[in-house]
């Protein structure tokens, strides 16, 4: 499979090329749209995001990750290896986190041969797709082991910030959730204690519980965290 993962949103028409190129380039593979609603322009937060995805993916998928404000910049486009997956896009920090909690062999590769059509702002159409489809084909990309450290070597294990928001309005940490046990999160000066599931606290009490990636989400029972605790992408979290 070859799954998407970007911060493209979900309207206008970019997706649909990425995807249009896809089916051209590997016809008889699936494509899976992980989602296109990452954080925008923030490699550092889609890189811990992703990382806590990827754990239900075929363990030899394609995934084609494109959170790139850098585009047509000195940032180099990589092919990553990590427990049998393979990921294509930009060496920003993006797979970073991914590398970090690989648990088996892990290698960051350049691409070194830049397709016939490249526009500067859309390499993840020009680029990243073809690449992404041309590994699921089993073909040999031209690549060079990148030796030159990445953007995201000095970014802590755990993220005390929002990285995600969803449509109820539970807002997703970078952080582990195993690594707080009881303890309470503060965000916005509000002590939250720990939850296990919505019916632990009452309708309209705020908390936080282990979301089904592993990561600190922040709820509220029948309503949203979000707009009760004025919560947006980038919002900090801390151990109270």
């Amino acid at each position: 499979m070859i799954v998407l993962f970007t911060d493209f949103g979900w309207n206008g028409p970019y997706v649909g090329q990425m995807k249009a190129v896809l089916a051209q380039r590997a016809p008889n593979i699936s494509i899976i749209d992980l989602m296109h609603d990452a954080p925008t322009f923030s490699p550092q937060a889609a890189s811990y995001l992703l990382a806590s995805l990827v754990d239900d993916l075929a363990w030899d998928a394609v995934i084609c990750a494109v959170v790139d404000p850098g585009v047509g910049g000195p940032r180099p486009p990589v092919m990553v290896e990590a427990d049998g997956r393979k990921f294509i896009g930009p060496g920003n920090g993006l797979f970073e986190m991914v590398l970090r909690r690989a648990q088996e062999h892990r290698a960051v590769y350049r691409l070194t041969r830049a397709p016939v059509r490249l526009s500067a702002s859309f390499h993840g159409r020009d680029l990243f797709a073809p690449a992404a489809a041309a590994l699921a084909m089993g073909e040999t990309l031209p690549l060079e082991e990148l030796k030159d450290p990445m953007p995201g070597g000095d970014w802590p294990d755990d993220l005390g910030r929002i990285i995600y928001i969803d449509h109820y309005g539970n807002a997703m940490t970078g952080i582990n959730a195993d690594r707080l046990g009881d303890r309470c999160l503060m965000v916005g000066g509000k002590r939250l204690p720990r939850g296990r599931t919505f019916t632990d606290h009452p309708p309209g009490m705020a908390f936080w519980y282990a979301n089904s990636c592993g990561l600190a989400e922040i709820a509220v029972t029948q309503g949203s965290a979000a707009h009760m605790l004025d919560l947006e992408h980038g919002s900090a979290v801390s151990l109270a």
